[in-house]
């Protein structure tokens, strides 16, 4: 069964409406409603004139675009950016680039992916001590490095 998420576009951005390239892709292209120009290593706050209304117990989570993140080198620095049910802003994103050259965003480019997931029913509980696992504390690179 489908889920209906609501949303609306900024007034003069209603071209930059999320879209999917293909009917069975995972992600909704996000487009860039101003230009941009990310000189290496630099962080920029693009909006995307998206407004989003999320049914109670969903999220979006906005994604680095493939391309971008091989060709180019930019990623989104949050990644995923988590967008709450309850946020009724304009969806923005953080975009980093992490290469050695300059790139510049036009109006309309695609230069992230949202998707939409259903969240779990989570009871969180507090406990003095927990169960042992073969694994234990072990972490950040604690298994080796292959």
């Amino acid at each position: 069964m489908a889920v209906t998420v609501r949303f609306r576009m900024c007034p003069g951005a209603e071209d930059l409406a999320p879209s999917k390239a293909h009917a069975d892709d995972a992600a909704y292209d996000l487009r860039t409603r101003e230009p941009a120009l990310l000189p290496p290593g630099a962080v920029r706050l693009l909006p995307t004139g998206l407004f989003l209304e999320l049914p109670p117990g969903h999220e979006a989570q906005v994604r680095p675009r493939s391309g971008l993140a091989l060709k180019r080198s930019i990623t989104v620095l949050n990644s995923p950016g988590t967008i709450d049910a309850g946020y009724r802003g304009e969806v923005a994103i953080i975009l980093f680039n992490a290469g050695r050259d300059e790139v510049r965003f036009e109006r309309g480019d695609r230069v992230a992916q949202m998707v939409i997931q259903k969240l779990p029913d989570v009871d969180l509980v507090r406990v003095d001590e927990l169960a042992d696992s073969e694994r234990g504390a072990g972490g950040f690179g604690s298994t080796g490095t292959h």
